[in-house]
């Protein structure tokens, strides 16, 4: 294993989060409920090329997991293009090359992403329901969707993740119906607390339904035992079905549970900002760098400068805190 990136809590470096795009093709209440948010320039994007060689560095010094984002990844064209680039990095010592994605536009391209080079896939899904995810997405597309996870198997993009955030007064009376989706087609299941992210600025305590609650609603249906993994710097807290069923069952609770403690991650925005944190309010313009003629050391300078700035933990309970100006659709969850 590489010497890792360290931040000034000696925590390593392991992820990388790479948003290609701020635009999606959904509304999730909880991230764009009011329309199209402003795009960054076109100019101020970063290529293909810059996207290859900031993660090569990234993966020089100890990255190990690459996972694209958006905003929704497959609006940007030729992803696959970009899924070839980086798919070499694995023998440098990437592990993990994984896409997020609503997966809208799977049944499609799920084949051709697997064949460039992705492993495998995370898609959002917050509702079994028509009408219910019509309401938190704004889209009716609940059928689409089901086709990208079952294309998403199809191709080998496995282990598939399924990701469905929790919104008091939506979906939490489906946790248990999500579970018996996990078990029938054999995927890992998780779930997200509602966390402070969306273009409104309405999030509501009252609103999030915790860890625990996720959990105890699910046992009401399925028994559930602790997976034997060490869960590291790993954002859920992984549960099997007692029974042997397959699937599993991920809870990420970071307003509640916050694993702040052993966070591997950074964020590189679309637009080329280092975020070292979801809820930073400060952003570091890694771009500029990569525009600049820099040299490879002066490039790795500078990322490792910022990443002494990474910030112990999020600041959501304390009562100073202040929602990221930019919304999870230009951040990359």
């Amino acid at each position: 294993m590489k010497d890792a990136l360290t931040d000034s809590y000696g925590r390593a470096i392991r992820d990388l989060r790479v948003s290609l795009t701020d635009r999606c093709n959904f509304r999730c209440f909880y991230c764009l409920p009011h329309g199209e948010p402003p795009m960054s320039p076109k100019s101020q994007t970063l290529s293909y090329e810059e996207i290859e060689r900031a993660c090569e560095i990234f993966v020089s010094l100890g990255v190990e997991k690459i996972r694209l984002t958006g905003g929704e990844p497959m609006l940007r064209r030729d992803l696959d293009v970009l899924v070839g680039k980086l798919a070499p990095l694995k023998a440098q010592g990437l592990r993990d090359l994984a896409l997020t994605t609503n997966g809208y536009f799977l049944p499609d391209q799920a084949q051709t992403l697997k064949d460039a080079g992705l492993d495998r896939v995370t898609v959002s899904l917050d509702s079994l329901r028509r009408e219910t995810f019509d309401r938190m997405t704004g889209v009716d597309a609940l059928d689409k969707v089901l086709k990208g996870i079952a294309a998403a198997k199809l191709a080998g993009l496995t282990p598939i993740k399924i990701n469905a955030v929790v919104v008091r007064g939506y979906n939490e009376g489906e946790v248990a119906d999500f579970a018996a989706f996990a078990r029938e087609h054999g995927v890992m299941m998780r779930f997200i607390e509602f966390m402070p992210l969306d273009s409104g600025h309405d999030w509501s305590r009252d609103a999030v339904v915790s860890g625990r609650e996720i959990r105890e609603r699910i046992e009401e249906r399925f028994a559930l035992v602790p997976a034997r993994v060490r869960r590291g710097a790993e954002t859920s807290s992984r549960w099997l079905f007692a029974d042997g069923a397959p699937g599993e069952i991920g809870i990420i609770a970071p307003v509640t549970e916050a694993f702040c403690g052993a966070c591997s991650r950074i964020r590189l925005t679309a637009d080329g900002q280092i975020r070292t944190c979801l809820f930073s309010t400060v952003e570091h313009s890694l771009r500029d760098v990569l525009r600049g003629n820099s040299s490879r050391a002066e490039v790795i300078e500078y990322i490792e400068g910022v990443v002494l700035k990474k910030e112990p933990r999020h600041f959501i309970d304390d009562p100073g805190f202040r929602q990221p100006a930019r919304t999870m659709s230009f951040i990359g969850g």
